[in-house]
This record gives structure tokens, sequence and C-alpha cells, in this order.
């Protein structure tokens, strides 16, 4: 074989044009600047300049880098086209009452701070901040990935129409195919517009996946009481089939024919309302305190997690944030929505009260007066005044009761014993028929005035005007006074000493003690085998002002006050009946008289006459027997 020699002209030829590419590629290489915001960006950024409104420099995220975009095709698909051209940074959307922040990546607000109000401790009150909040809508495409908005980068344009703030944010999947997120904020207003649609992504959206939206927010604490704030005014409030209802923490339900649905932390509520109803969406509430006596960041976790449906393959969905206080006179604004129900007014005749009567007395004298302190007196007297009439009708049996006592004395030595325990009962109501008095005259003002009670329980702790308002020793009426710092915590109670509860304590303790001798006239004899009503009610005298001490040590000074003012009126308007209004000796004429006239028996009262007649009969009966 012929052995090959080394070819000297192939090697100069080869270092020659390697030579040639490097001097081509050293003179031709294209000048490196950096990359300019698009004109888009440019507007954005201006607009807010104008109006304060950005907080961040837009950067820019993309750029031409074929390894970049190849990486970013890998995880957006169809979606990197946006993601390429998009650039990190916020807009923010101001108004007089609530400022938004909406961040380029997922398109959400990433702040909500309500400008009239602190939080206890006196910083400004965000619902949203930190990453506490979560917007997503997870969705399936053709090319077999799942996708996530709150990885998405969307393209802002702040524009305005009128005085509205419109920003409109768009995912592009090419300059005519998108999914928009459209956010329009009105002067004046805790509710913002706000609507998610898509152009063009009939081919690109998986039916084949649920298109998911999922809001999670972890509530603030915002109160000076966590015990008030997260266990009895915090709820997931939802209007799902035309009612609105509530589950509480650590329960999950599923749902049909959703409205909206209301984070709400005692005061304030994060809302989402749809105009198309969602359905079998889940909705999540759990409890984040584990120990009321630890300072605590978040209180509760709420999740609305509800499959979204597609029209002619596209989203169009209109809905409505609300960051704003769960204030009753505000929501009662937006009609046809039962938003007002948030405020928990209490249900049944208890809220019917407090929205026809309360609020409407309440607001009439915030009209004239700046101190609430003050205008809860005044309410308090005009609902006593309003109560007076029960307060006499029931002073007033009291007195008939009286007056027929020896009576009804005489009756337990004329039939002693169990064994005549029916005849007694029958004598005992001829009684009172003939003197025209009735045991029920007595207990029905002390019932009718329980709604007026259990009402204004829920009015004032929930009512947001009396929030950090001063009276007095107390800097917050919406939450418990403070005259006193205990070292260590006392159960049931807690580990400080208020003083509108001492007072009301004391003052309950006197109008028992007053009341009582009332009370002893309308009970009947005490019987054989039967418990003594008298001991019962002596006990309660020094009972009820200790379980009332313990009760509202946590509660709203308001409530305390409240019943403190109360209690003293009902003392003043029975002192006031006994001496001035009633008069036993005309009483005691008139039940003389009426036992002169004969007594018109009911059908009712006759069956009950005949039905106890044949009872006794039949107790004589079993006797004899024995």
């Amino acid at each position: 074989m012929e052995e090959k020699k080394f070819d000297y002209n192939s090697l100069i030829g080869m270092i020659l044009l390697g030579a040639i590419m490097l001097w081509y590629f050293n003179t031709n290489a294209p000048e490196v600047t950096p990359e300019k915001p698009s004109k888009k960006t440019e507007k954005v950024v201006k607009s807010n300049s104008e109006t304060k409104k950005t907080e961040e420099n837009f950067a820019p995220t993309s750029s031409n880098d074929s390894l970049k975009q190849i990486a970013l095709t890998n995880k957006f698909g169809a979606f990197a086209f946006g993601a390429m051209r998009a650039n990190e940074g916020v807009t923010v959307l101001e108004n007089e009452l609530v400022t938004l922040t909406i961040d380029n990546k997922g398109g959400q607000i990433v702040k909500a701070l309500l400008k009239k109000y602190k939080t206890h401790d006196s910083l400004p009150l965000y619902l949203i901040r930190d990453n506490n909040a979560s917007f997503n809508i997870n969705f399936g495409t053709t090319d077999n990935r799942i996708l996530n908005t709150k990885d998405l980068f969307f393209e802002p344009t702040f524009t305005k129409s009128g005085k509205n703030q419109v920003l409109t944010l768009k995912s592009k999947v090419s300059d005519s195919q998108f999914l928009e997120y459209r956010y329009e904020m009105k002067p004046n207003e805790y509710m913002v517009d706000f609507s998610v649609r898509s152009i063009g992504l009939n081919n690109v959206f998986n039916t084949s996946n649920p298109i998911v939206l999922d809001w999670k927010l972890n509530a603030y604490r915002n109160e000076k009481s966590v015990r008030t704030e997260n266990t009895m005014y915090s709820y997931f409030y939802f209007k799902a089939e035309d009612e609105v209802d509530y589950i509480n923490a650590g329960k999950s339900e599923v749902l049909n024919n959703v409205d909206w649905v209301a984070y709400k932390q005692h005061f304030f509520t994060s809302n989402l309302v749809t105009d198309k109803p969602f359905d079998k969406a889940t909705v999540t509430s759990t409890d984040l305190v584990l120990n009321e006596d630890i300072d605590t960041v978040f209180t509760k976790k709420y999740e609305l997690k509800t499959p979204l449906a597609l029209a002619g393959g596209e989203l169009n969905y209109n809905m409505k944030w609300f960051y704003g206080p769960s204030d009753y006179n505000l929501l009662k604004n937006y009609e046809n929505t039962d938003l007002a129900e948030i405020s928990d007014l209490g249900w049944g005749i208890f809220g019917f009260l407090n929205r026809v009567v309360f609020y409407p007395v309440f607001n009439f004298l915030k009209g004239f007066l700046s101190n609430f302190g003050l205008i809860i007196i005044l309410m308090t007297i005009v609902v006593r005044i309003l109560m007076s009439p029960l307060v006499y009708k029931s002073y007033l049996s009291s007195a008939k009761m009286k007056v027929i006592r020896p009576e009804l004395n005489a009756l337990l030595e004329k039939y002693p014993g169990k064994e005549n325990a029916m005849k007694r009962q029958q004598e005992t109501m001829a009684i009172q028929r003939k003197a025209g008095v009735s045991m029920l005259s007595g207990c029905i003002p002390a019932l009718l005035q329980m709604p007026v009670f259990f009402a204004l329980f829920k009015f004032f702790p929930t009512n947001i005007s009396l929030r950090q308002e001063s009276f007095l020793w107390a800097p917050d009426l919406s939450s418990y006074d403070t005259i006193f710092t205990l070292p260590f915590s006392i159960p049931f109670y807690g580990d400080h000493v208020s003083l509108f509860p001492i007072l009301a304590s004391v003052a309950i303790f006197f109008y028992m003690q007053m009341n009582q001798s009332q009370q002893a006239n309308m009970q009947m004899p005490p019987q054989e085998g039967m418990p003594d009503m008298a001991k019962m009610m002596k006990i309660m005298i020094y009972l009820s002002p200790i379980m009332m001490l313990f009760f509202f040590n946590n509660y709203a000074s308001s409530l305390s006050l409240y019943y403190f003012v109360s209690n003293l009126l009902t003392i003043f308007i029975m002192l006031f009946i006994k001496h001035f209004v009633i008069d036993e000796e005309k009483i005691h004429a008139q039940i003389e008289e009426n036992k002169k006239k004969p007594v018109k028996v009911s059908k009712f009262r006759q069956r009950i006459d005949e039905a106890m007649k044949q009872a006794q009969e039949q107790q004589a009966k079993q006797q004899k027997k024995k």
C-alpha cells in the first residue's frame, strides 16, 4: 500500500480560511445596547408617575436570547409570546377610599390598602400584602400543558374612562389572541369592576381539562381582641341559590349557583361578586389561631375553588372586587345583592329590629352628635322609654298578684299535700280569673324585652361607626376598655380589668334586688315537692352580676356602656312607677269590684277546666284503690 504524505498546502489553506472567518465575525458583530421598554410599558409608567401610582420601576424580564425563548416556550407554550414581551412591575389604582396594587405577573391584586382605617395598633390597614392572598386560574392547553395565571406575565395598559381608572392586562399568545383581566375603579367607591375574558383561545384551551378559579386569602388580625374578632365575627359568607349563609372555621362545602363569596374579618371584608353564578364551588374556612393568648398575625384562611365554564370555547366572566368595611349602611346600597347580610345583625326578629329600629335611630342621632358615647346613652334612653310600657305592665301585674297573694297562701292550708295539687291549681286559677289577674300578663312583657336584648347584643359589637371611637376612659368603643393589666390570665376573664363591665354588673345587682320583690309577687306560693323559686332568685341576684362581669370583660365597651345605662334607667323607671304611678289601694279596690262581676269563661277555658276535673277524679280513684 502506498504511504500517504502530509499535505502542507491543505494546512496553510485551512489556517487562512480560519483567519478570514475570525476577521469577518469581529468586524460585523452587532453593537449591544440596553433594551428599552416597550411603548406600552412607557405609557403605563408615564400615566402612573403623573398620578403618583408607580411603586416599582418597570424592568424588562425577557430578551431576544434564543435560549431564554426556548426556556419560556418549554414553560408557557403558546403563552411564551406574551412572556417575551411583558415586563415586571406593578400598577396602582387609587381613589379616596382604597388603594389597589396590581402585579404584571399574574395580573392579580398584591396590595389592598383601606385608606380611612387603621389597625388596632395604629398601622395602615391592609387586607392584602406580603403574599397573603392569591388569585389564580388553572387551565390546560392543547399542547398538553397545565398553566396557572399566577405564573403568566401580563402586559398592562392604563387608561381613563371619564373619572374612572381602567387597567387592562393581557397575557398574549399573539397580538390577536390573549387572556385579559380588566379592572375599573370608580371615584369614592370600594367596589371595583373586574372581568376575565379570552380572545381567540378556543384552539388553545384543552376542554378535557377543567378551568378552575382559585382565590385564597390569609386574613390579617386587625382588632385588639383576637377572641371576638376570630371566633365571633369572622366568617366565610356566601350567597348560593339565592340564600345567604356562612360556614364555620374548619369546614368545607360544595355549593351551586354562587353569586358571591365574602371573606369577613369582623369589621372588614374581601368579596368576589360574579354576574354569572359559579357552579360546584368549593368553599373552605380554616382557623389559624392556635392560642388566643399568643399574639397572632393571621386569624383565618379562606379559599374559593370553582370551575369556570367556557362559552363558545372562550372565557367571559364579569365580576366585582370589594375590599372594604362590612358596614351595614354602606352594603345596603348595593341593591339586589344581599351583601348587607355580611354585617351580621342577627337572624329573624333580632335582625329586623336592628335594621328597622336601631340603625335608623343610631343614624339619626349620629347626624346631630359626633361623640359616640353620648349617642349610645341617648339611644339607650330612647330604647328604655319605648320599653317603659312593658315595664309598667309587668309592675302592674306584680302589684295585682301582691293583693291576691293572701288568698293564694290560704289555698295551701286548705288543700295541703301532693294529692290536692290538682284541686289547688283549679282554685288558684279561679281566684285569678275573678280578680282579673293573669300570670302571663307579667311574663309576656319580660319576654317581649328579650328580642331587644339580643338585637343590641349584635348591634353594638358589629357597628363599625364605633370602631376606634373613644369615650371617657375607653379608647375604642368597639373593643374592651382596660383600666388595669393583670400579670396573669384568669380563665374566661382575661388578663385585664375593664371598668364598664364592672359598672354594668353593679347596676344589674341593684336592679335585681329591686326586682326580687316584684318577681316574688308573681310567683306561686311554694308547694310541696316543687323547687323554691324565691331561694333560686336570691342566688341569681349574686350570680348574674358575676356572670356578666366575666362574660363582658372581653366584649365591646359600647355594649357594657349600654347595659350599665339601661339598668340605671330601668331602676329609675321602676321607682317612678312604684311611687308615682301604681296605687295598691286602688288596685285592691278594683280587684274587689272584679270579683263581684260575673266571669265569662271561654270555651277553651271550659275545656281546660273539664280536663283538670277529670284528672282530679282519676287521681281520687287511684288513691282509693291504694
